[in-house]
C-alpha cells in the first residue's frame, strides 16, 4: 500500500468514525427512528454528501452501530463466562463484569437497550441476530458443564437465553443508576442469577 493510499484509508476511517460517534452522541437523548441524516452530518462536521461515501442510508449506519456495540457486549458476555470456580464466585464475577462494561461503554448499552425493540426494522433485526449468536455461544459453554450433562439441547438453550437476556437487562438498568441504586440493582442481579443457578441444579430436563 502506498503512502497516499494509506492516508486516504485513514481519512476514510476517521470520517466514518466521526459519523458513528455523532450518531451515538445524538442518541443519548433520542431514538434512532427520530434521527435525521443531516442532523448526524452536522454533528460530525461533514456535508450531507459525505455521508453516502460511508453508508447507504441511516439504517445502514444503525446496523454498523449494532455491530460495534455488540462486539463490545460480546466481550462482556465472554468475560462473564470465562472464569472457573464456585457458583457464588462466578455470579459475583459476572455482575462485576456487567457493571464495569456499563461504565466503559455507556453509549453502546444505551443504544442496544433502546433499539432492541425500537422502530427501525433493520436495526432491530440486527440486534436480534447478534443476540441469537451470543446465545448459541453461551449454550455451548453451558452444555460443557457437568450440571448440563443430561439436559436436552432445547433446555440448555433456554437457560442460555435467560443468561443473555438477564445480562442485557441488568446492563440497561445500571446505565442510569446512581451509586445507591446501582448497588441495589447489582444485589438484585446476583440474587436472580443465584435463583437460575439453583434451578439448574434441580431441573429435570425432558
Amino acid at each position: 500500500m502506498s503512502h497516499t493510499t494509506g492516508v486516504r484509508q485513514a481519512q476514510k476511517q476517521q470520517s466514518r468514525r466521526a459519523l458513528m460517534d455523532a450518531a451515538l452522541e445524538l442518541l443519548e437523548h433520542q431514538s434512532f427512528s427520530s434521527l435525521g441524516m443531516r442532523e448526524v452530518t452536522r454533528e460530525a462536521g461533514m456535508s450531507p454528501a459525505g455521508f453516502y461515501r460511508h453508508f447507504r442510508d441511516l439504517a445502514d449506519l444503525g446496523v454498523a452501530l449494532v455491530e460495534e456495540a455488540l462486539a463490545s457486549l460480546h466481550l462482556m458476555i465472554r468475560a462473564a463466562f470465562a472464569e472457573q470456580g464456585e457458583a457464588e464466585e462466578l455470579i459475583d464475577h459476572a455482575v462485576a463484569v456487567i457493571a464495569d462494561h456499563v461504565r466503559a461503554h455507556p453509549a453502546h448499552i444505551r443504544f442496544i437497550a433502546r433499539e432492541r425493540f425500537g422502530g427501525v426494522r433493520q436495526v432491530r433485526e440486527a440486534i436480534a441476530a447478534e443476540l441469537e449468536r451470543f446465545t448459541d455461544e453461551v449454550a455451548r459453554a453451558l452444555a460443557a458443564q457437568p450440571v448440563s450433562a443430561h439436559w436436552s439441547e432445547a433446555d440448555v438453550r433456554m437457560v442460555a437465553e435467560l443468561y443473555v437476556d438477564h445480562m442485557v437487562l441488568t446492563a440497561a438498568a445500571l446505565l442510569e443508576a446512581d451509586a445507591d441504586s446501582g448497588q441495589r440493582i447489582a444485589a438484585t442481579a446476583r440474587r436472580q442469577l443465584r435463583l437460575i443457578s439453583v434451578g439448574r441444579r434441580h431441573w429435570i430436563s425432558g
